[in-house]
């Protein structure tokens, strides 16, 4: 028997069209029921690696986990994951398929129309609920003809749909009415009701503003949610970024008696979910006068463009000068790629540039490679904590003379390197886990400031 699909739709992009489908999810796994979460075409750079090895977007992983079941290709069966000069990399069914620029990839969507309706397909077959989450807005009039996501897509399957409004960015009254008055005849019937998500402090002032909406749009509001600052999803890209309140670095390690810490933010920055422990670190874009303990130079899509950017800000001679004051470098992924002295693209498979010095902190040399790797793994570090962690790059780095790794993995593969003050690894992940996390910037996890994931799930349902 074929699942049921519930679809929920948005207003506009970062309403929470992510949170609502793990929270719903969630509802329905407390209830007993078999559900699963489905996104036709994603674009992330934060990703995850399945069981079978194949990657989708960070946020079906994580909605997955809020249904009690392992990830899937088929729950996110096309990943776009934005390059710079080229374009987008394609990542169809878990692996690379192609990179390709926005009008090139509308030129094949009869292709992947069909491949996302049997992924959906084989889904429906296996759970008594699908939860379908769409992109951006639900009435992006300019790409109805190439839908493969919204109300499009909803309708090719009967899913009926939710439309969720964010009231914390304002405007909520126009982005609810507009869209339902920018439907057309065969989208309305599909759009049954709509919540109001993120509002902050009492709900009753809002009272008067739900029958507004239920005139002016004929449906029924399901309720006004809250803003739970303290519950977090494993966000899909870089917006979530934006968000974020810095504090004063020196404030931050008072308060918590933690190391000041610095993230570059990179424009082609990816998995910086890897950072999730670090609530009070300061994502920096250029040089700036404080002083930290320790820089993480994050994973990124695109390396050797990103690593000129870091030069074209000043952000390179920023690094040098803050390692010759005493700071301790760590580099993930692309990040660790950047700190070996010379990066080769031979086959352009990021961007135009074939190659390009490294930042020099590290004896070592990337080549970036047409395969990618993608994988689970459990790794242990040198004094012995074992740790999962994942592998997602396109990069082979070869050290130059006797290293200390990283960290061992469970073949006996070493990964990464150490050095007294620089680190490197390719292991996403690994700084999610508190006692790796505490071995490398030497203070304890508060637990209180970073709730579980089973925890945030349970609160959203």
């Amino acid at each position: 028997m074929a699942a049921k699909p519930i679809f929920i739709g948005g207003t506009g992009s970062h309403v929470g069209k992510s949170w609502v489908t793990a929270a719903l999810c969630r509802y329905l796994y407390r209830m007993g029921h078999r559900v699963a979460p489905f996104k036709a075409q994603n674009m992330s750079n934060n990703s995850a690696v399945c069981p079978e090895g194949g990657e989708i977007g960070r946020a079906q992983a994580a909605q997955a986990e809020a249904c009690g079941i392992e990830p899937h290709t088929d729950m996110n069966p096309i990943l776009l994951k934005p390059t710079g000069t080229f374009g987008s990399q394609v990542v169809l069914n878990g692996h690379p398929w192609k990179t390709l620029g926005a009008r090139d990839y509308f030129s094949h969507f009869d292709f992947f129309l069909e491949g996302v309706l049997d992924a959906y397909g084989r889904l429906s077959e296996k759970y008594d609920f699908v939860i379908i989450e769409g992109a951006g807005s639900v009435t992006e009039l300019n790409l109805r003809n190439f839908d493969l996501v919204n109300l499009g897509l909803a309708a090719r399957l009967q899913a009926p749909c939710i439309l969720v409004a964010d009231i914390d960015r304002g405007g909520v009254f126009a982005s609810v009415v507009g869209t339902f008055h920018l439907l057309d005849a065969s989208e309305a019937p599909l759009v049954r009701s709509f919540l109001i998500n993120r509002f902050r402090g009492d709900r009753t002032l809002f009272s008067d503003g739900v029958p507004i909406l239920e005139e002016k749009t004929g449906k029924p509001c399901l309720g006004v949610f809250p803003f739970l600052d303290d519950v977090h999803l494993d966000p899909e890209d870089s917006v979530s970024l934006e968000d974020r309140a810095d504090p004063p670095c020196a404030a931050a390690s008072e308060l918590h008696g933690q190391s000041r810490v610095a993230i570059v933010r990179f424009p082609h920055i990816s998995n910086f979910t890897d950072f999730r422990l670090l609530p009070d670190a300061v994502y920096v874009t250029e040089p700036t006068r404080e002083r930290f303990d320790t820089i993480i130079l994050p994973g990124t899509k695109s390396t050797i463009e990103d690593l000129l950017w870091l030069r074209a800000t000043g952000l390179e001679q920023w690094l040098k000068d803050q390692f010759t004051a005493g700071s301790s470098l760590i580099g993930v992924c692309g990040g660790f790629q950047m700190l070996g002295f010379r990066i080769s693209d031979p086959y352009n498979v990021e961007s135009a540039v074939r190659e390009a010095p490294g930042l020099g902190f590290l004896r070592a040399e990337t080549q970036l490679m047409k395969g990618k790797l993608t994988r689970n793994i459990v790794a242990r570090t040198p004094s012995g904590l074992r740790f999962p962690a994942y592998e997602i790059h396109m990069g082979i780095t070869t050290m130059k003379g006797q290293t200390k790794p990283f960290a061992i993995l469970e073949d006996g593969t070493e990964d990464g390197v150490r050095t007294e003050r620089v680190i490197g690894t390719y292991l996403h992940g690994a700084l999610e886990n508190r006692a790796v996390h505490e071995e490398l910037l030497g203070h304890s996890v508060q637990q209180r400031s970073v709730p579980s994931k089973e925890a945030g799930y349970d609160r959203m349902a």
